[in-house]
């Protein structure tokens, strides 16, 4: 599955309240980890198929980066049924990796 921009904060919580887990890249252009590990991501969403990918640049979405409490890029926040069940802090394929590997088993 594609990695899809999330814009807005009503699509945000749409996103979120779904009972398929999903789990979101909060990144910014300015930010050279999110630069790297940004392939590895794309990647991953290939091999991931009961979960939905999603990404959010924190500076055209300032709402949405507030509302989930972001404080470093990148983050990977995990979600299902509008609960947060998982996060990874920083450029490590191998903590994305078992971030996706712990929400695939919900």
């Amino acid at each position: 599955m594609p990695v899809t921009p999330i814009k807005t904060l009503t699509e945000f919580q749409a996103i979120i309240n779904s009972d398929k887990p999903v789990v979101i890249d909060f990144w910014a252009t300015w930010c050279g980890p999110c630069r790297v590990i940004s392939p590895v991501f794309e990647k991953l969403s290939e091999s991931f198929a009961g979960i939905d990918f999603y990404k959010v640049d924190v500076d055209e979405a300032q709402d949405i980066a507030q509302e989930v409490g972001i404080r470093a890029m990148p983050t990977f926040s995990a979600f299902k049924n509008a609960n947060k069940v998982g996060e990874s802090v920083g450029a490590s394929p191998s903590s994305l990796q078992n971030l996706l590997e712990t929400i695939s088993a919900l």
